[in-house]
């Protein structure tokens, strides 16, 4: 069994018309510096089959380093040893299909957005909204078949700086709004970065609202031992939140800096 299962709630395949849909910044799959770097892509593995989603949206995803993959590959098995596959296929469960796109090429290596799907995937898109030469982001977008509706799903990881931030968030709004077609349910799933609260606005002007609670509060997601932050989040065109939760605990902060969002929606028309 999956220890951690029990931080969840009730799989959304028990009704047709909920789509799961977790976003999660897995911080390449490495903690902690120096002598206690730990690797914990393995758990992380776990921890997306926990989560149960019909979609999972990844950043800070690794394609591969070759200096991390040779400070951790000790042995071929256990939690010292590197995955052979890319971390996005890695962490895929079992019957999920992958798509992934290069945000940033680094010395060592290249990371970038991933999506996972229990269903089929269309053309993967990507659009390049760095903003600066010190830091490389992109949009990744996948139309993803669900349940014979085509849903436009679009994982991003925005800037450090506000003002990138505004300039990526105009740039997403102009991506929906000019490449997704008018009557096509959307979701935005990722890391905003947007700890000063200043995007929504932006947004709304492609018609994207913010997935919140049922009291209509903020997930606080970052940092992952006392969140405080709601920088993970999903923006939705087409659907009406069901639930939005962050599961928490010991086990679960140690994985990322992050805390994964789990988002239960159903289309408008089904509201």
């Amino acid at each position: 069994m999956n220890p951690l299962n029990s931080s969840l709630l009730t799989p959304s395949g028990q009704d047709p018309q909920v789509l799961r849909i977790a976003t999660y910044n897995i911080h390449k799959g490495v903690r902690g510096m120096g002598p206690t770097k730990r690797l914990e892509i393995h758990n992380l593995s776990l921890a997306v089959e926990a989560l149960d989603a019909d979609i999972v949206c990844l950043q800070e995803v690794r394609s591969f380093n070759h200096a991390e993959a040779r400070h951790f590959s000790q042995t071929d098995f256990g939690p010292l040893a590197w995955p052979s596959a890319p971390q996005a296929d890695y962490l895929a469960p079992n019957g999920y299909e992958v798509a992934y796109r290069t945000n940033a090429v680094t010395r060592h290596g290249e990371h970038g957005n991933a999506l996972l799907a229990r269903w089929p995937l269309g053309d993967i898109g990507h659009h390049d909204v760095s903003d600066h030469r010190f830091e490389q982001r992109g949009l990744l977008h996948v139309p993803v078949q669900w349940r014979g509706t085509e849903i436009h799903v679009v994982v991003v990881h925005f800037g450090l700086i506000h003002a990138s931030r505004v300039r990526q968030a105009e740039r997403l709004a102009e991506v929906v709004q000019s490449q997704i077609p008018a009557n096509a349910p959307v979701l935005i799933a990722g890391d905003f970065n947007d700890w000063n609260e200043k995007l929504d606005d932006i947004l709304a002007g492609a018609g994207l609202s913010r997935a919140l609670q049922a009291d209509e509060s903020k997930a606080a997601t970052y940092p992952s031992l006392i969140p405080v932050l709601s920088l993970d989040r999903v923006y939705m065109r087409g659907w009406q939140c069901r639930s939005l939760m962050v599961p928490k605990g010991t086990t679960w902060a140690r994985l990322s800096d992050h805390l994964p969002l789990v988002a239960e929606l159903t289309l408008a028309s089904h509201g």
